[in-house]
């Protein structure tokens, strides 16, 4: 399917959000959509041949049963209960379910941390230029996936890459030298300072520094001598 491209050719970053409908064949599609009133957050994920190992969240009203619920889906393999609060469960898993790495392989453009799943749908952020973020909606399209666009920021400038959020916490980590060799803090240090827990500064840290680092490399290599 051909696809119109989105915005002029400039050099420059892409940062979008987007909605997708899970694939109904999907795990995480049945328990979402069994539990609707949950969050479930994919933190990290990584594909082993034939099955993924993932690390995920869900925050609920009943974690057990939303834990369980993943626990003893037939695709689901493979359960490690680490951690669970009055609203919260913190679990490591392995699943047949393969289906969204395959696609990011297709696509080309890397999803970013934490993915979220409510209802039926999947949320996810990610950052790019322009002709990565044209393939990627190209592969949505093709795919026939229904999907909605959230937002979408162009920037020749890092800092508006950045969410206000982003930004504070990369300066008090800078500040507080959490960036040193050797560090100066560590992220339980930065953690308790901002008044939020691990988990939250560490994911809050990854994406400020994908959008910058991404920035850099796309506006560098479109400078460079062979670009020009």
């Amino acid at each position: 399917m051909a696809t119109a491209p989105i915005l002029p050719e400039v050099v420059g970053v892409i940062a979008a959000r987007l909605r997708i409908r899970l694939p109904e064949e999907l795990w995480i599609a049945d328990v979402s959509r069994a539990n609707p009133q949950a969050t479930f957050r994919l933190l990290s994920g990584i594909r082993a041949g034939t099955t993924a190992v993932e690390l995920g969240e869900v925050t609920t009203d009943d974690p057990a049963a939303a834990g369980d619920a993943i626990a003893t889906h037939p695709s689901v393999t493979a359960y490690e209960e680490l951690e669970r609060t009055a609203d919260r469960v913190l679990a490591k898993y392995e699943t047949t379910d393969t289906d969204l790495y395959e696609f990011v392989v297709e696509s080309g453009l890397p999803i970013e941390y934490p993915v979220t799943a409510e209802n039926g749908w999947y949320e996810f952020d990610l950052t790019g230029s322009r002709a990565e973020f044209d393939r990627f909606r190209a592969a949505i399209e093709d795919a026939d996936r229904q999907y909605e666009l959230l937002s979408l920021v162009h920037s020749t400038d890092p800092a508006g890459l950045l969410t206000e959020r982003q930004r504070d916490v990369l300066t008090a980590a800078l500040r507080a030298g959490y960036f040193e060799l050797p560090r100066d803090c560590t992220l339980a240090d930065l953690a308790a300072a901002l008044d939020i827990d691990k988990s939250t500064a560490s994911r809050v840290l990854r994406r400020g520094q994908t959008r910058i680092v991404k920035w850099f490399l796309t506006t560098a290599a479109s400078q460079s001598p062979e670009r020009r």
